[in-house]
């Protein structure tokens, strides 16, 4: 199995780890951090180094009570850092997580390979995809299966409770049955409540430990903070499971 993302066919056979690059003042573990385009290049840089099969950049923030950005400051955040990062790194899949079409239309041309959605997507996203071939990633309760090009993402904490984020992670065997899964769960709410750790930069062992069930239970990828603990979690596992005759999961080749 494959995603297909523009000029990159991203093989699906073993789990790939998505690093996350927020460009915002507000998200709710890194907010701040990497605002300057020069601090996102160099942190996206950093997690190519670790490991990361692909970089998703966004500039708005999706937590919990966050204020809806308008397209063009988003896409005057997202540019320096996303034209920096494709002339950099010509060989990494880089992806912009962006509801609004016209912030994903812009993306696209500019040469991103994929575009991450995590609101039902405007109909002129799917024409998007389907006119460039570029990689989608979209709620699964909007899924459709537009060749190898879109990915289905079970929203884990998005406008969610703790019980149903659960319930999200423990169907992901069902999800992944109908097509390949994104999930992103790392540092969040979920993670917390489950870890006993009220920090969302302390949740470094949750998170990984969630990842790692994800990837048991079938994603195709887990969209990370923390890509370097999170590959060689899944290389151990990997690596344990095919001791045991092969688990049923992706794992690390």
């Amino acid at each position: 199995m494959t995603w297909t993302c523009g000029k990159f066919d991203i093989d699906l056979a073993s789990t790939r780890v998505m690093g996350i690059v927020n460009v915002t003042p507000d998200s709710f573990s890194d907010g701040g951090l990497y605002l300057r385009p020069g601090d996102a290049v160099s942190h996206a840089r950093a997690l190519v180094r670790d490991g990361a099969d692909v970089i998703d950049v966004g500039a708005e923030s999706t937590r919990p009570g966050h204020r809806p950005l308008p397209a063009a400051v988003e896409w005057a955040r997202l540019e320096p850092v996303l034209r920096q990062l494709l002339r950099e790194l010509p060989d990494v899949p880089v992806s912009v997580d962006t509801y609004h079409a016209e912030t994903a239309r812009r993306a696209v041309d500019a040469g991103a390979a994929a575009i991450n959605c995590v609101y039902t997507p405007e109909a002129n996203m799917w024409s998007l995809v389907e006119e460039t071939g570029c990689g989608f990633v979209v709620p699964a309760k909007d899924y459709r299966p537009i060749g190898a090009q879109v990915l289905q993402d079970p929203m884990v904490g998005f406008g969610t409770t703790r019980e149903e984020d659960v319930a999200l992670l423990g169907s992901l065997r069902r999800l992944a049955a109908r097509g390949p899964v994104l999930v992103g769960v790392s540092r969040k709410r979920v993670i917390g409540t489950l870890s006993g750790e009220a920090e969302p930069a302390r949740r470094l062992g949750g998170s990984v430990g969630a990842a790692v069930w994800c990837a048991m239970c079938g994603a195709s990828v887990v969209r990370v903070h923390d890509v370097k603990e999170t590959k060689e979690a899944l290389a151990v596992v990997g690596a344990l499971a095919q001791q045991e005759g092969g688990a049923p999961w992706n794992g690390i080749k």
